[in-house]
């Protein structure tokens, strides 16, 4: 059984939800706006397994609780539920921290069987780091340190911290032993997506491990193109 928080202002929707993950045998809690939600994430970052996210939210958007939440540490794997389909929402909620997304209106089985994925995948979470007991929990990425068990990259210019999906992409990565993956292998190990979902998430994200990693992110050493196919990583 898993904890879960929605965060929904449509009443008639999020009583829908909270029936059928209990149905599930999953326990739910509701928060109608966007500020209410923030802050009880941010009041308690173990408290839930998974957040059901809106992002057209009362009082704060759906961005900014996700944006929040990271900021403050927690890891809680988001599922975004919106009305929003353009590319550029979906690729922003998934920048600010969220780990999937379905857009409305959506199948129930769908969001069912992406609920179930983000809970398999909560050998991600921070929270369940030190449970995992993963041999490789840190690692040497030219003169940087990529310590799993804290979700963090130390450089010579100083730390920074890793949200979930970075931290998954960069395993990723590691688990071909520098052989090239493509973006739709990593589209669905990582994020849970089809393969061939419409979306450059894969890309923005490679820039931003560059950024932490690579002396000169326009040159990058480490994580590298191959073209037509993907990306590898060269330790």
């Amino acid at each position: 059984m898993a904890r879960i928080l929605i965060i929904e202002d449509e009443e008639h929707l999020a009583r829908g939800l909270q029936f059928n993950l209990e149905a599930e045998g999953h326990e739910v809690d509701i928060e109608e706006s966007g500020r209410g939600g923030a802050e009880r994430l941010e009041r308690d970052a173990r408290a839930w397994d998974l957040v059901i996210l809106d992002l057209m939210l009362p009082g704060m958007s759906g961005f900014e609780v996700a944006r929040r939440a990271r900021a403050a540490g927690n890891l809680t794997p988001i599922l975004i539920l919106t009305a929003m389909d353009a590319t550029r929402d979906l690729v922003r909620g998934l920048e600010e921290g969220a780990d999937d997304y379905l857009t409305k209106p959506f199948e129930l089985d769908e969001l069912l069987a992406r609920v179930r994925g983000l809970l398999r995948r909560r050998r991600w979470d921070g929270a369940d780091a030190a449970a995992d007991a993963e041999p490789r929990s840190e690692i040497r990425i030219g003169d940087a340190t990529v310590r799993f068990d804290r979700f963090e990259i130390e450089t010579q210019a100083g730390t920074v911290s890793l949200t979930t999906r970075e931290a998954g992409l960069l395993r990723a990565l590691l688990a071909r032993d520098g052989d090239a993956v493509t973006r739709g292998e990593l589209l669905e190990e990582v994020w849970g997506l089809r393969p061939d979902t419409r979306t450059r998430v894969v890309d923005n994200f490679v820039v931003r491990l560059r950024r932490y990693l690579e002396p000169n992110p326009s040159r990058p050493k480490h994580i590298v193109s191959v073209r037509g196919h993907g990306y590898r990583l060269v330790r």
